[in-house]
């Protein structure tokens, strides 16, 4: 089953009644370090492809750079809106290279990645807090890149760090 579809059961499984409490995903951490090396997979699955020709139209990709102190400062739901626009950010990143890449193993990589960061996208907006819904008006902070391999970096690093930091918060909090 691809690995997207596995996220969202995974998730939907565990959705209590009245309101999203992504409690295995979160409180399993088993499942954060399984994306993780999915994520470094995709990475590395993707230098072994032939050369990509850089991009035409460069992807506009969310800086996903963080200090910790700064992070830990945040309120869960200010974090969840972070993570959201940067990942709406990628994953048009992810859409816009994949129109202009022919190879083969390449298109195939972004493919993936595009289910599995459409994923998580998917995924944190279900989340319910009382702020109310993300909405799509935000501006996160971004760079230009022409290179296929920073949009899959960016990736990673976006897993392991803010989103890995994200789930350890919410676990203090629902597994108890």
């Amino acid at each position: 089953s691809p690995p997207g579809l596995l996220l969202l059961t995974s998730f939907l499984l565990h959705v209590k009644e009245d309101r999203a409490s992504p409690t295995r995903l979160v409180c399993d951490n088993r499942l954060i370090q399984k994306y993780i090396v999915e994520a470094k997979d995709m990475e590395m699955r993707v230098g072994q492809c032939q050369p990509l020709p850089a991009l035409s139209c460069p992807a506009v990709l969310p800086l996903v750079d963080f200090t910790f102190q700064q992070w830990k400062s945040k309120l869960n739901e200010t974090k969840r809106r972070e993570i959201l626009c940067d990942l709406a950010l990628l994953v048009g990143a992810v859409a816009g290279a994949q129109g202009q890449v022919s190879e083969e193993c390449g298109a195939r990589q972004l493919s993936q990645l595009y289910r599995h960061a459409n994923s998580f996208f998917l995924l944190l907006q279900t989340f319910s807090w009382e702020a109310g819904h993300w909405e799509p008006s935000c501006s996160p902070h971004s760079m230009e890149q022409t290179h296929v391999t920073s949009i899959f970096l960016t990736y990673r690093q976006l897993v392991q760090g803010k989103l890995r930091f994200f789930f350890e918060d919410l676990a203090k909090v629902l597994c108890k």
